[in-house]
């Protein structure tokens, strides 16, 4: 059994959870390039919003409606949105940003009721570990970098937004902690740790089996 056959697998399983007339998140990276087919084949009526550019390209050349997530008149509040995930922790932390879209993913999973993520098997972790998916503003990079000490540059081009996409190097135990130091850093537009309380499910793909771990109510 293949990681991309779990990533399917997981996508397709997902993609049963979306009713017809919903608002829909949709995420970013190689399991979302999944869940599209699977969405555009069940034919319902749906409203999304994308957390990238090669999402939303990908979704409308499938015939999926997307809407704009920008300005006052735009989609506020969605039903459900489905992503992937880097990692995910026991705990129900996740790490996610591989795909540096993790500023706009979190943005989405802040406005939707239920945020599910589809992962295959080996995303499953005892504990999340570095690289944590950094956007830094490039107004004060070098004094942002400073105060973070232990970040790597990646060699990307700039987010939509225009920030920075970096990587956090540096070893930690706690996430929450590192959660909180990261936010609190001045220069720091996000970073990829994604809180259990954002989470409502995780789909996971073992071999054929496909499992879904509640983690909110």
């Amino acid at each position: 059994m293949t990681v991309e056959r779990e990533k399917q697998l997981a996508a397709e399983a997902a993609a049963q959870l979306v009713e017809d007339g919903m608002l829909v998140g949709l995420g970013t990276g190689s399991t979302v390039a999944y869940l599209l087919p699977a969405l555009a084949a069940r034919g319902l009526s749906l409203r999304c919003v994308a957390s990238s550019p090669a999402t939303e390209r990908a979704a409308r050349e499938l015939g999926i409606k997307v809407e704009s997530f920008r300005g006052p008149g735009s989609v506020s509040r969605l039903d459900i949105t489905i992503d992937g995930a880097d990692q995910v922790a026991r705990s129900g932390w996740l790490v996610k940003g591989g795909g540096g879209a993790h500023t706009r993913e979190k943005a989405i999973a802040a406005a939707t009721d239920r945020f599910v993520v589809i992962v295959s098997s080996n995303k499953l972790v005892e504990t999340l570990t570095p690289p944590v998916p950094l956007e830094l503003l490039k107004f004060g990079l070098a004094a942002t970098l400073q105060r973070l000490d232990t970040v790597m540059l990646r060699d990307v081009s700039p987010s939509p937004e225009g920030g920075v996409i970096a990587d956090f190097t540096g070893p930690f135990e706690d996430p929450e902690v590192l959660a909180a130091r990261l936010s609190s850093t001045v220069g720091v537009v996000e970073h990829g740790l994604f809180a259990p309380d954002l989470v409502s499910d995780v789909v996971v793909a073992r071999g054929e089996e496909v499992e879904r771990i509640a983690l909110t109510a």
